[in-house]
């Protein structure tokens, strides 16, 4: 290798897939790629010498960029243009918020947001009245901070034309009072009922929430990610273009793969018009997977649940939550979107879903050809974690929502009972078991900081948790390794960057710099790393002295 040809050399401690613990060397990177990494100190020196720039980590950490595997950014970056609610608690908050909101926009024809938690509104979730009395003649239409449902005020449903004569679509439920009028909550599918109602977002709100959105994740340190539902869905804007456009206009830093969402109701036709999408995505951004719903979430009963939910008593109901997609129709859906070429996306929060999954995959499935993978495992059998190795599906974990705290013990827990809690997300077991983990925030549902995700990973707590704090579900704690890796490599390996997440010659330059270095860190005091510069092919794309409020 010529002397010449050595653009940057990063010295200090460094981290890979792979390793136990970092190591020390040098990392040269020429144009966007590593050409080299050493260990002896004469070799560093040469290096070094030869370098046009050496970055030393002192007391951090280089490692491989993070993936996030999983996550919604234009989605976020258009809630950062609305009202947000994202750091609030109370129902008090959140009314104070809105109020404050619609009182000093006055000019916008809807009062729209998102970030409201149905635990703040434990009896039947937010009515329209209180959005009446603080919106005015203004329709308002608030999504909750999972993203699958909208609190909606009287002038938003009466411009919709809901009333009690219209029935649940399908996959959806309007929440009604006992006179079965809409009482102000749309769940699922039935956020649809907005559309062409509630104004859209423009191409060039788009534009600028994607690049608001990346701007917040290079911050984490995070380098490419997954957008895990490009098209129509509820409440969301489809956000293909948007990314096409920053791609061929060069405004697209990070590497992107986009999860194509499969509508149900527009059967397995739609596959050929999402194969001319993916090969139609160009530059930075890539879609060749496809997004597929299998049910929605605990807290309002569409999980589907091997056995049914428990009322307020604690005795059995009769609801076990729906499968968006049956199962004998899965396993053609599965068929056919290998047949044309995609990797799968699946969205499964009961264990019902899961299994429904798992047995489409194994029926249809060629597991060295395709890199599926399984999104939030929230409830999973223990007789269904030894099915994803031989698969060669990986398991995509949400780490931050495997802890303690008002979603979990006050809205999930008591809908499942104590058996079916312990077996929640049960991320060690699925290693001892030899799946593959990937892992993904799902922001703008949850924090997209890659460091407090691994803090709970590691930690079964949330951050800033105490060493008093009550650990969920102890046995399934990862190592700080594992859950690195999952980060990191795993985040690779599902987004088909094969050239991404490791540091080894011939890779390309993704990298990131922590601050501190994590394995030297105490394991409750993770979660106070932060990045101080990101790298995509080699160029400098964010760093922490000249953005210091940018995360």
């Amino acid at each position: 290798m010529a002397a010449s040809r050595v653009d940057i050399v990063f010295t200090g401690s460094y981290w890979t897939a792979g390793l136990p613990v970092p190591v020390t060397g040098a990392v040269a990177v020429t144009g966007d790629v590593i050409t080299a990494v050493e260990h002896a100190p004469a070799a560093i020196e040469e290096l070094t010498t030869s370098a046009r720039d050496v970055i030393d980590s002192g007391d951090g950490l280089l490692l491989p960029g993070f993936q996030d595997a999983h996550v919604h950014p234009v989605m976020a970056g258009v809630h950062m243009q609305e009202c947000t609610l994202h750091a609030l608690d109370t129902a008090e908050q959140f009314v104070d918020e809105i109020a404050r909101y619609a009182r000093t926009h006055p000019d916008r024809e809807w009062v729209t947001g998102a970030g409201w938690t149905f635990a703040a509104f434990p009896d039947g979730g937010p009515r329209k009245e209180l959005l009446d009395a603080i919106c005015g003649d203004h329709p308002a239409a608030l999504v909750v901070r999972d993203e699958h449902a909208a609190w909606v005020n009287t002038a938003a449903l009466d411009r919709a034309g809901i009333t009690s004569a219209t029935p649940d679509p399908v996959g959806g439920r309007i929440e009604r009072d006992p006179s079965g009028a809409p009482s102000g909550v749309l769940h699922e599918a039935a956020m649809a009922l907005l559309d062409g109602v509630k104004p859209t977002p423009s191409p060039a709100d788009l534009d600028t929430a994607l690049i608001a959105a990346q701007r917040t994740l290079l911050a984490h340190g995070v380098t490419a990610w997954q957008d895990a539902l490009v098209g129509n869905f509820g409440d969301i804007a489809d956000v293909y273009d948007a990314y096409q456009r920053a791609a061929a206009e060069g405004h697209l830093t990070a590497r992107v793969n986009g999860a194509l969402f499969y509508e149900p109701a527009l059967g397995v036709d739609q596959i050929a018009g999402m194969a001319a999408r993916r090969d139609a995505a160009t530059g930075k951004f890539t879609a060749h997977t496809v997004k597929i719903m299998q049910d929605g979430i605990p807290e309002n009963h569409t999980a589907a649940m091997h056995a049914p939910y428990l009322d307020v008593t604690g005795l059995p109901t009769e609801i076990t939550g729906g499968s968006l997609i049956s199962p004998d129709l899965l396993n053609e859906v599965v068929h056919a979107l290998q047949s044309a070429g995609f990797d799968m996306h699946f969205h499964t929060m009961g264990d019902r879903a899961l299994t429904e999954v798992l047995d489409a995959l194994e029926k249809t499935s060629r597991p060295d050809q395709f890199r599926h993978q399984i999104a939030h495992l929230q409830s999973v059998r223990p007789a269904d974690i030894a099915r994803f190795a031989p698969l060669n599906v990986t398991a995509n974990i949400q780490a931050l929502w495997a802890a303690h705290g008002q979603q979990m013990d006050h809205l999930c827990i008591p809908l499942i009972g104590a058996e079916r809690a312990d077996q929640q997300f049960p991320f060690a077991d699925l290693v001892r078991a030899h799946a593959r983990l990937a892992a993904g925030s799902d922001w703008p549902v949850s924090d997209p900081s890659p460091i407090n995700a691994i803090h709970v990973a590691v930690n079964r707590v949330a951050p800033g948790s105490g060493p008093d704090a009550p650990v969920f579900i102890e046995r399934q704690k990862l190592s700080l390794a594992q859950a690195l890796t999952a980060y990191t490599a795993g985040g690779a390996y599902v987004n088909r960057l094969d050239r991404t997440g490791t540091i080894a010659p011939g890779m390309l330059a993704d990298l990131t710099i922590l601050d501190r270095d994590p394995f030297a860190t105490a394991p409750l005091d993770l979660h106070t790393i932060a990045p101080v510069s990101t790298f995509v092919g080699g160029k400098r794309v964010w760093a922490a002295d000249e953005h210091p409020s940018a995360a």
